[in-house]
């Protein structure tokens, strides 16, 4: 039977009238629910956990951890938590908070002066509060870990070369490099690494013993690997390195410890030993900070929320009447989303090893409905569209992008003359070799290389070393003399020596 017609029937068959306790049965639906959208979204792996009320009522393990091979996902395997381990590096800023060493709305500079922005005022005026909640008026500079590889400090170093995107606290960009500076400010005030202290105050205390701060700190070896549609087939593709942002986004767990987690947060950050945070802070935690765009996340085109906002290390949005905190994390070949519906004690995490599978959002809303709201929704059908039509109009935009090409034109100059070293203040160091007919790139020492061909006039197009990283594009530019000059790779600028 085809894996949307079973979908219809679990559909019909799961309540819709959600009970405190689901019995046996309606677990069964719920599970084979998760496995026939699973194999919908063709995920080669998934692990799902739901609690309410400080009790565990679903986890289970779908798929292998490595296709092609046989190891099944269990609820120990370990996946990246990916971004929603922001969560967690807000909540050890709250300990500090309550001991009194730092304050939400301190200056930045006070702990971390080599911090600096374009502008002076920013640099004044930007609080640890700013940072959690993606308004400084900073851009996203995910080059830093995407296009390089230097540590933490060097990239404060370069952010005074970054242009602001907005006015101070008058928008929203996503900022992962602002939640790096917050894991340094608490390493400042403990006098540990941010591992350490994650290790040491929230995964000890709350039982967590597989989770790893850093997938290489781990010594688990049932462990996902990450997976990616390259050229429609999907394949394994390589682990990233180690971040040098690790309180961004490094945390890998197990559907296992995360129910622990998720129990903890959703229980005012309680646990068997205390509690992580006073209720004030766990309060402000979840208090609405930023206003959110609405083209943020395209599930909200299908969701309509009445309100979408950021509170510190959570998105906010209004659903069925009841407010939900969730937040997705996403990182090379692997996904993650948590999600609370807080009124019911209600929580759910979902892990997955294939790039931006969103059938997570799926999961999210069906299990709101299934284990607390009620009614039968086709999340499954609706996302798919709704997912269809972004892949097609990529599509779409490629087409466009190969029509616009001017055919029969040539460089303006032997390819020999393009070679050279580039260097930029911000973005570091590229340097452009020829082969055979082709100019292979090397961007700050093979953190990104590409081989490109001539496209026209002075633009070379081609693929990434990386197949999973897609196309680059290239484009010189000539100065007065005629020579070459400067360089835009990928969207960064390069001036050559």
């Amino acid at each position: 039977m085809k894996t949307f017609a079973i979908i219809a029937l679990v559909l019909n068959a799961l309540t819709s009238f959600a009970q405190k306790k689901p019995t046996a049965r309606q677990l069964q639906e719920f599970d084979a629910y998760v496995e026939a959208v699973r194999k919908e979204w063709d995920v080669p792996g998934l692990a799902i956990t739901v609690v309410r009320d400080n009790q565990v009522l679903f986890k289970k393990g779908y798929g292998v951890r490595e296709l092609g091979k046989s190891e099944p996902v269990d609820t120990q395997t370990l996946f990246a938590c990916a971004s929603t381990t922001k969560a967690m590096t807000v909540t050890l800023m709250g300990m500090l908070v309550d001991e009194g060493k730092v304050s939400w709305d301190d200056p930045v500079y006070k702990y971390l002066p080599e911090l600096q922005f374009s502008d002076p005022y920013l640099t004044r005026e930007v609080k640890v509060r700013d940072l959690l909640t993606h308004n400084t008026g900073i851009g996203s500079t995910d080059f830093f870990t995407g296009a390089m590889t230097i540590p933490a400090q060097e990239m404060f170093r370069r952010m005074v070369y970054v242009k602001p995107s907005y006015s101070l606290r008058s928008g929203f960009i996503y900022q992962n490099i602002m939640y790096s500076a917050a894991g340094r400010i608490i390493e400042r005030l403990t006098g540990k690494t941010w591992a350490e202290v994650m290790q040491e105050r929230i995964f000890n205390p709350l039982g967590m013993t597989q989770t790893a701060p850093k997938r290489g700190l781990s010594k688990s070896t049932n462990m996902t690997k990450p997976h990616f549609n390259v050229n429609d087939t999907i394949r394994v593709i390589d682990y990233g390195a180690d971040s040098e942002i690790g309180s961004a986004g490094a945390v890998w767990s197990s559907v296992d410890d995360m129910s622990k987690w998720v129990i903890c947060m959703l229980d005012s950050s309680k646990y068997s030993g205390g509690r992580l945070v006073k209720p004030a802070t766990w309060s402000e935690i979840f208090k609405p900070q930023a206003m959110v765009p609405d083209d943020e996340y395209p599930t909200m085109q299908i969701l309509k929320p009445n309100w979408l906002t950021y509170g510190l290390g959570w998105y906010q949005h209004d659903y069925r009447g009841h407010k939900v905190n969730f937040h997705t994390g996403s990182l090379g070949g692997l996904t993650a989303i948590t999600g609370q519906l807080p009124d019911e004690k209600l929580g759910v995490y979902v892990f997955g090893n294939y790039d931006h599978a969103e059938v997570r959002h799926v999961l999210l809303y069906k299990t709101l409905d299934f284990f607390a709201l009620g009614g039968n929704r086709d999340w499954n059908t609706e996302f798919k569209k709704l997912y269809a039509g972004i892949r097609e109009a990529g599509k779409k935009s490629a087409r466009e992008f190969q029509e616009k090409r001017i055919l029969n034109t040539a460089p303006s100059l032997p390819l020999k003359a393009y070679a050279g070293k580039y260097t930029s203040p911000l973005y570091g160091k590229a340097e452009v070799t020829v082969v055979g007919n082709q100019l292979v790139f090397n961007i700050n020492d093979n953190a990104l290389k590409a081989t490109l061909a001539h496209w026209h006039f002075d633009t070379f197009y081609g693929p990434f070393q990386k197949a999973w990283y897609g196309k680059a594009l290239a484009r010189f530019s000539l100065g007065n003399s005629g020579q070459v000059d400067a360089l835009v790779f990928g969207g960064m600028d390069f001036r050559k020596e």
